[in-house]
């Protein structure tokens, strides 16, 4: 074959965009042939001896030879890396129908103080990547890398035609083109030089230079260089047979992890004798991670591990119709409602609804905010990296334009990206998020700790001082132990500056440290498993999660003896208080938000209907303390308290109301939340809820979905039903 043939073949075949893989490779290549020919190049001497030099006289020497021959080995490495670009990219690379944007990765100090690691940033318009060498072993580097059969063979490929096209010079009788015919320039093009010459200084070799066989000037083919074998022809012809991998495994590649979500492990509250506990204390939690996480598992067709379902947090990712306060003196007006179970005949559910304060638009106070993201590793996936800079960027469309924002990035170490920026110069904010780029480990306490500092350093008293942890939670360098990350936010929400917490992806989800550093944080909780869920949580619900009308708000209700047996807490695990904590405002509690609605259900067991799931005590009921108890209050089963602190105070407020024996009928908003509850109990087990089924909840929700204006309740019914086929473990 001779090199029209050669052009004739690369001018038939589609070049497609190479990969990062296959443009590596060739420069390696290409550098290889260029410096197998230096080195020979070096053991000559200059072609010009001393008399020459004096005289003008050249002295015979092997040197165009040589130069002849270093242009044909490079000729020739072009060429069969052009045919190797064409056939196997395209025959044996799963990933070349994907179009991925270009990056720019270049090197860059870490700030002062910090180690050498891999943190992205945004520096001077340009992305900024410093990459760590990866710590899995080498099995699971085998088991990460996409369609490992086919890279081998690629391999192969490559290793063989590098080898043809340094034998091929020997092989060869013809003689090789000159230097000024080989590599000059397309028609049109004002620059020469040679191709190896123009990918060295062309950022993005991708689009030009050898791989394309494209000029970085004009965009036009340049010849092809060298001659090929028939051996190369062979190779080409039979890479051509190779089959093409399916459709479905063109998927760019990307971190994932499967079944290393981490949450906290809770004991299911369990049904108390009022004779022995007459008093039950919880913290208030308007956080709704679980329902977002929950969904996700649920739409990839598997159920959420139960430690994932937390029942309140289901029934809180919706909002209720209660009434409003009247004043910001007093945030909470709250709102009880008594049903049947639908479960247990003879059982009552006591519905207890507390909505808050909303803020009108001109009492919005001053946002002073810093996003702390994540941009490590673990981030480099679809629903992590990309999502979670939309997100962000939805959140600035609710500020401000004398609002500030900072962005603290951490990856291996922790840097400022941006210093605090007013909404007013947007721009800024923007392009410093579009710079983001992931990689390498995650060095979460680090970050934490510069963007309080940040926070801190920026500090306004009449502001609402706030930092939004956006990550998935996998902390893996530094301070990696929760108690002691924990112990930090509460030193520092002392301060004035709060914490939220944003969680993106699964497989490695750590959901039970962003619950901790959110809880202790004074701040909220939230999965963002979408962008519509973004826009729900940093949009629609804005002021609520940006702005507190009240912190450490406890809930306590007392039962009556005379009135319930028994009862039982529905949710709240993890938020449960001792009896004395009620009352001590050392002791931290939930916040809430301007708006926010909280929702409280306990299941009770009436006295005397002889359902109680606990036998009553032979000697207790001797005790002459609870005889007098069950003498008075028969109209009441309970008495409510709520305990609140005003944002900017530390002495707690009290509101009290008793709940009555005729606060029965069953409302709207009252059924939905029973039916929501059911469901968060069955997928946990359904240890309480006897016979109700997956259908009993989608009939009782289908009754009581009413104005349904963003779809979130129909989006629930639908839930339901995926449950019921969904398998107990992912597929992989």
């Amino acid at each position: 074959m001779d090199e029209r043939q050669l052009k004739d073949i690369l001018d038939a075949e589609e070049i497609p965009p190479p990969s990062d893989n296959a443009r590596k490779e060739a420069m390696n290549l290409a550098l290889a042939a260029f410096d197998d020919a230096q080195q020979e190049n070096s053991k000559i001497r200059q072609g010009f001896s001393i008399l020459g030099r004096l005289t003008g006289r050249s002295t015979p020497r092997p040197r165009r030879r040589l130069m002849e021959r270093k242009y044909l080995v490079g000729g020739m490495a072009t060429a069969a890396i052009a045919l190797l670009t064409v056939v196997t990219y395209d025959t044996v690379n799963p990933y070349r129908d994907v179009v991925q944007p270009p990056t720019e990765t270049v090197s860059t100090a870490t700030p002062t103080g910090q180690t050498s690691t891999d943190v992205a940033v945004a520096t001077g318009g340009r992305k900024t990547e410093v990459k760590e060498q990866d710590a899995r072993s080498g099995a699971d580097q085998e088991a990460f890398r996409p369609n490992a059969p086919a890279q081998a063979k690629q391999d192969d490929a490559t290793r063989a035609l590098k080898d043809t096209a340094r034998a091929e010079p020997a092989k060869n009788p013809k003689p090789a083109p000159k230097p000024s015919e080989e590599f000059r320039s397309a028609p049109g093009d004002k620059k020469t030089g040679s191709v190896l010459d123009q990918s060295r200084t062309t950022p993005g070799i991708g689009g030009g230079g050898i791989l394309g066989l494209v000029s970085p000037h004009t965009g036009t083919k340049n010849k092809a260089p060298g001659v090929a074998s028939e051996a190369l022809r062979q190779r080409v012809q039979k890479s051509e047979r190779v089959s093409r991998p399916p459709v479905g495994d063109r998927i760019a590649p990307q971190y994932e992890s499967v079944g290393r979500d981490q949450f906290q492990s809770v004991q299911e509250n369990e049904i108390k004798r009022v004779a022995d506990a007459p008093v039950s204390t919880f913290s208030s939690d308007v956080d709704t991670a679980s329902y977002s996480f929950m969904r996700r598992m649920l739409n990839r067709g598997v159920l959420p591990q139960k430690n994932a379902v937390r029942v309140e947090e289901l029934i809180n990712y919706f909002d209720y119709a209660y009434p409003l306060p009247e004043t910001r003196e007093k945030p909470f007006q709250p709102t009880v409602t008594v049903t049947d179970s639908p479960w247990k005949k003879g059982n009552k559910l006591i519905h207890i609804g507390v909505k808050g304060y909303d803020i009108e638009p001109a009492e919005k106070p001053r946002s002073n905010l810093v996003f702390l993201l994540d941009v490590s590793g673990s981030m480099r996936a679809a629903d992590k990296m990309p999502l979670m800079v939309n997100s962000m960027k939805l959140l600035l469309d609710t500020l401000s334009p004398e609002d500030t924002v900072a962005i603290v990035v951490y990856a291996g170490a922790a840097g400022t990206v941006l210093e605090p920026t007013k909404i007013a110069d947007k721009h800024k904010i923007l392009a410093a998020l579009d710079n983001l780029s992931a990689g390498g480990s995650t060095a979460g306490a680090a970050g934490v700790r510069q963007a309080y500092a940040l926070a801190e350093g920026n500090f306004d008293k009449k502001a609402v001082n706030r930092v939004i942890l956006a990550t998935d939670g996998d902390f893996n360098v530094g301070i990696t132990n929760r108690e002691e990350l924990k112990g930090f936010v509460e030193r520092k929400r002392k301060s004035g500056v709060f914490l939220s917490v944003l969680g993106f992806g699964q497989g490695n989800l750590n959901d039970h440290l962003m619950q901790t550093l959110a809880q202790n944080g004074n701040g909220v909780a939230a999965h963002i498993d979408t962008l519509n869920e973004a826009r729900k949580v940093l949009v629609d619900e804005a002021t609520s999660t940006l702005f507190p009308i009240a912190k450490d708000v406890k809930l306590q209700v007392e039962f009556n003896p005379k009135t319930v047996a028994e009862y039982r807490l529905i949710g709240y695990e993890t938020r449960a208080l001792k009896r004395e904590d009620f009352r001590n405002d050392k002791v931290d509690a939930g916040d809430i938000g301007a708006g926010h609605t909280v929702t409280a259900i306990y299941e009770i067991t009436p006295t005397g209907n002889g359902t109680a799931a606990i036998g009553d005590s032979r000697y207790q009921q001797s005790d002459a303390s609870a005889k007098k108890m069950q003498t008075s209050f028969g109209d009441e089963y309970a008495f409510l308290k709520i305990r609140y602190k005003q944002p900017d105070q530390t002495t707690s407020t009290l509101i009290t109301t008793p709940i009555k024996t005729d606060s029965a009928g069953a409302s709207t908003e009252a059924t939905w939340a029973t039916a929501v509850a059911a469901f968060g109990q069955i997928v946990k087990g359904g240890k309480y809820t006897g016979d109700f089924t997956y259908d009993d909840v989608i009939a009782m929700a289908r009754s009581a979905k009413g104005d349904d204006a963003f779809g979130y309740r129909a989006e629930f019914i639908n839930l339901v039903r995926l449950a019921k086929s969904a398998s107990a473990l992912p597929q992989r």
